[in-house]
């Protein structure tokens, strides 16, 4: 037998959320669907059923993954977003109350229907509907595939993360939880150490034990002195520096003189200062580490360090988890934090219930008296839980209201010892507020100094980058300009050197002055000199008429000679026209003919 079916009366519309964008869908056959989960499941797994049950109305993608960011904020915050509201006014039908809007997440649903008015449906159909939804998304829009819709959750799923797990530096609680362990692990360390140390020391020189209790100055003492036989008047200076006391430095010289420790070998010695050694750099590095847990709590939870104390403060909050779990923390809660094995034995026995957990370790406890420490350890879990409110909670870190917590507290002790009523805590806390907004003020203003302070650097420094780029701008317009104008001058310097030594002009630049060309005479003449000069150079010989005779050296002479000035005239001369090679053929058949007749002669 069927179950019955709800039929609905009015469009039902789903609202899913994606890392790509928002979508609208609507039911088709809405009256099929009802509350039959079996049969809704059926349709969800298979994709052709699932399309005739729902129909994409609208969809409104995301511009980018820093609006995608936002949304997916808004939406787990519960907050209707802009994208998401001009979507639902656009595509839902006018009448409000025709309309159902199923929704995954309650808190959206409300923030909905608190602002548009539309009716707004979770769980039971809306959560099966929407589960198909997710598995067919990549189907239903059109252009979107599985790979790319992956690679958008993938995104916004990092950047959500990382949005949610930004905090500001300055104010880290998690620094201090790690810090206060770590000095909790180095106090026990460097006593099991200290303890291996006196020990070892002691087979040598037991009486230093008695002498020094401090672990430290133990250690340093060991590495210092190191064979007990070697110590005299002269190393006393120094044992007083150690010990920042005379009368235990003169102790301690005393009692290495007549000691009945056993001696010990070189090896040991060697082994035991170098362990002495590791101890003291322990205790020293616990002691920069307690300096920055004070620094830390001072920016982080100044109220609660001024009120109970860095190291307590910081105890508080380690076991608790974080300074805003401490806040939200009621006072009676803080007042037992550390206590809970006794908490629970003292429920299960039905015995007395602790009065004090790690605030046990606050001076006032240890200042009131034994009927009065129950009551003083519920008024400080009170102010404690005051002051890490106001630690967690405000703008401006401020240590003003724990002064006056702390004031309130010592009001109380003397309250209990000798019954002077406190002030009240309306009075306490409207000093607090104005000390609080003058120290803000003065906050304000180191800040707004230190603001200016650095945009005065930054300017000197914008200013300075200006200027070497100009520098460099004008020192390379300078070079181009000098380079530029070198050859012209070069140029001129060539054109205007004409006279030099002698009167005489340089022949490099004698095409600046063209050499007149010569006649067809003035060649014949030259020619004519030359063939007396070497007919006069000649000796006689006898007479014999060979058709050929060899070239004496002086008329080879006399040929080169004449050869090199033809060159020269060749080369003065451009060959420009049909005369001047003519003459240079009449010269040669000239020149024929006086050998001719020379050698008749």
């Amino acid at each position: 037998m069927l179950a019955p079916r709800l039929l609905f009366q009015v469009l039902l519309h789903v609202l899913f959320e994606h890392a790509v964008g928002y979508a609208l869908l609507a039911l088709k056959e809405v009256e099929e669907i009802s509350l039959l989960l079996p049969q809704v499941e059926e349709c969800v797994l298979n994709l052709g059923k699932f399309h005739n049950i729902v129909r994409l109305v609208a969809f409104s993608p995301f511009s980018s993954s820093q609006a995608a960011l936002e949304n997916a904020n808004a939406v787990s915050e519960g907050v209707v977003h802009e994208d998401l509201r001009l979507l639902l006014e656009t595509h839902l039908p006018s009448k409000k109350k025709k309309v159902l809007l199923g929704v995954g997440d309650p808190k959206i649903g409300a923030a909905i229907q608190e602002e548009l008015g539309y009716n707004c449906q979770t769980g039971g159909v809306i959560a099966e509907i929407l589960r198909g939804v997710r598995l067919h998304f990549h189907n239903l829009v059109k252009g979107l595939t599985d790979l790319s819709a992956c690679k958008a959750q993938l995104g916004l799923g990092h950047s959500y993360s990382r949005a949610k797990v930004k905090f500001n530096v300055n104010r880290v609680d998690n620094m201090i939880i790690q810090s206060i362990s770590l000095l909790d692990q180095l106090d026990k360390d460097i006593n099991t150490f200290s303890m291996r140390v006196r020990e070892w020391y002691g087979y040598h020189f037991p009486e230093l034990v008695k002498v020094v209790n401090d672990n430290a100055t133990y250690c340093r003492l060991a590495q210092f002195i190191g064979n007990r036989r070697e110590l005299n008047e002269d190393k006393l200076e120094k044992l007083e520096e150690l010990t920042m006391d005379g009368a235990k430095a003169k102790a301690i010289l005393d009692a290495s003189r007549s000691s009945m420790g056993m001696d010990i070998s070189a090896i040991d010695l060697i082994n035991i200062e170098s362990f002495s050694s590791r101890v003291v750099s322990l205790s020293e590095y616990r002691q920069s580490l307690h300096a920055y847990l004070r620094s830390k709590m001072s920016q982080v939870a100044p109220s609660l360090s001024a009120l109970i104390g860095e190291a307590v403060g910081a105890r508080l909050i380690a076991h608790a988890g974080s300074l805003t779990n401490l806040a939200k923390y009621p006072a009676s809660t803080v007042q037992i934090l550390g206590a809970e094995k006794a908490l629970f034995r003292a429920l299960k026995t039905r015995g007395n219930t602790p009065k004090y957990g790690l605030i046990f370790h606050s001076t006032f406890i240890g200042r009131a008296a034994a009927k009065n420490k129950g009551r003083i350890s519920r008024y400080l879990a009170n102010k404690c839980s005051i002051a890490s409110r106001i630690d967690c909670f405000s703008e401006v870190p401020t240590s003003v209201f724990g002064e006056k917590l702390r004031e309130q507290v010592e009001e109380r002790l003397s309250f209990y010892e000798t019954g002077e009523i406190p002030r009240k805590n309306l009075e306490v806390m409207k000093e607090a507020m104005v000390q609080a907004e003058e120290a803000a003020a003065e906050i304000a203003r180191k800040l707004e100094k230190q603001e200016k302070k650095r945009l005065k650097k930054e300017k000197k420094r914008l200013a300075a980058i200006a200027l070497m780029s100009s520098e460099n701008s004008s020192s390379t317009l300078e070079e181009c300009e000098e380079t530029s104008e070198r050859p012209k001058k070069k140029k001129k310097q060539k054109l205007q050197e004409a006279p030099q030594e002698n009167g005489m002009e340089d022949p490099s630049v004698s095409y600046s002055k063209p050499k007149k060309k010569k006649s067809k005479e003035e060649v014949i003449s030259d020619l004519e000199e030359t063939t007396q000069v070497v007919t006069t150079s000649l000796p006689k010989r006898k007479k014999s008429f060979p058709k050929e005779e060899p070239v004496s050296d002086a008329e080879e002479a006399a040929n080169s000679r004449s050869s090199k000035k033809k060159k020269k005239l060749s080369k003065e001369e451009p060959i420009s026209s049909g005369p001047e090679v003519v003459s240079t053929k009449s010269s040669s058949k000239k020149k024929k003919k006086l050998q001719k007749l020379s050698q008749e002669d």
